[in-house]
């Protein structure tokens, strides 16, 4: 009894940990488009789009976000509803199991409303085919009843501007993503743009920072807004507790060497990566799902949250035939790579 008590507090702190963290990561979001920084093109696009709808007193077309997590998609899509002077509903694809959810939500939509959907790439495929006639003639058909008594209603949607978010646009139907009037490619960001984020983040949360640590912090962000500011208020807690609570360049280097971020801005999962590919598979090609179970990690987190930023940095390859460890991740863990590995990386990627 006493031991499930004591697990029942420790989730209700892990829960409340969680909510805090949220709650700083929202109060640091930007609020328009002049705060964020970044994602020039996008911003400008996005502008472009806005700005017409707005001329026309009419809802803005339907955009796509697309990008690795941690970009700045909800925060954009916050920033549209905002621009627009429209409240915005969220939800997410997993959320939504059943054609039945997605019409709930559809028909309760005022006019002009934002619809935001997270990971739209999991929607199930029967709200999808009913996503697309709502978002092509703003109607949806429903089936109530069943067998042969069962009887379809079209139901009019009062004109919305549906928002997607997706880590993976490729999973995306094709149906679904021409129906988008918008798709919105964000990138990863340079170490620069990091920078300045880092300082404005500093500045609200009231935090004393030199620039040289907010120069380290971003450049081990791995050119993510999220992660640096994660980052900068873990570097704050070490200085809290380990200092006189300003952050210097040493303080930052003992709180990410704590943190396992090394130089190059990799992580333990990062790490573990690319020794399970070298070590354990010989360089490669290898599985996915093999480099996932030698890590002890989920397939998707090794996909989404890892894979990116690696390939990025030239560190793995991807083949027809698995992922490969170059030269680089070799030389970054100290190993001698083979005679023939360049060989190998040129027939397998062209």
């Amino acid at each position: 009894m006493e031991e499930n008590q004591e697990t029942a507090a420790v989730e209700i702190l892990k829960l409340e940990l969680r909510q805090d963290e949220a709650a700083l990561e929202g109060a640091l979001r930007p609020t328009d488009l002049t705060q964020f920084i970044g994602q020039i093109r996008v911003r400008d696009q996005l502008k472009l789009i806005l700005d017409a709808a707005i001329g026309r007193k009419a809802a803005a077309e339907h955009i796509l976000l697309s990008g690795p997590p941690g970009l700045g998609k909800t925060t954009l899509a916050a920033i549209v509803a905002k621009e627009l002077g429209a409240p915005m509903r969220v939800t997410s694809g997993p959320a939504i199991a059943h054609a039945g959810d997605l019409a709930a939500v559809l028909s309760s939509l005022e006019v002009g409303e934002i619809l935001f959907i997270d990971e739209i790439h999991r929607l199930a495929r029967p709200a999808e085919e009913m996503l697309y006639l709502a978002m092509e003639d703003f109607r949806v058909d429903v089936v109530v009843g069943k067998g042969v008594g069962a009887n379809a209603i079209s139901l009019d949607l009062p004109n919305f501007t549906l928002i997607g978010a997706t880590t993976r646009a490729g999973l995306l139907p094709s149906p679904l993503r021409d129906r988008f009037g918008f798709t919105a490619y964000l990138d990863f960001y340079p170490e620069d743009e990091l920078e300045q984020i880092v300082l404005r983040s500093a500045q609200l949360l009231k935090i004393e920072i030199d620039p040289t640590s907010a120069k380290e912090i971003s450049r081990r962000s791995r050119g993510t807004p999220r992660i640096a500011n994660r980052l900068l208020r873990r570097v704050r807690d070490y200085a809290q507790v380990h200092q006189d609570g300003n952050i210097s360049l040493d303080t930052t280097e003992k709180t990410l060497t704590l943190f396992e971020i090394d130089e190059h801005g990799l992580d333990r999962i990062d790490r573990a990566i690319l020794e399970a590919i070298i070590g354990k598979f010989g360089g490669g090609p290898v599985g996915l799902t093999s480099i996932a179970m030698a890590i002890g990690e989920e397939s998707d987190i090794v996909e989404q949250m890892a894979e990116p930023y690696l390939v990025r940095c030239g560190l793995i390859a991807r083949s027809n035939r698995g992922r490969l460890a170059t030269g680089l991740a070799y030389q970054i863990l100290g190993k001698t790579p083979p005679a023939n590995i360049a060989r190998q990386e040129t027939l397998d990627l062209f």
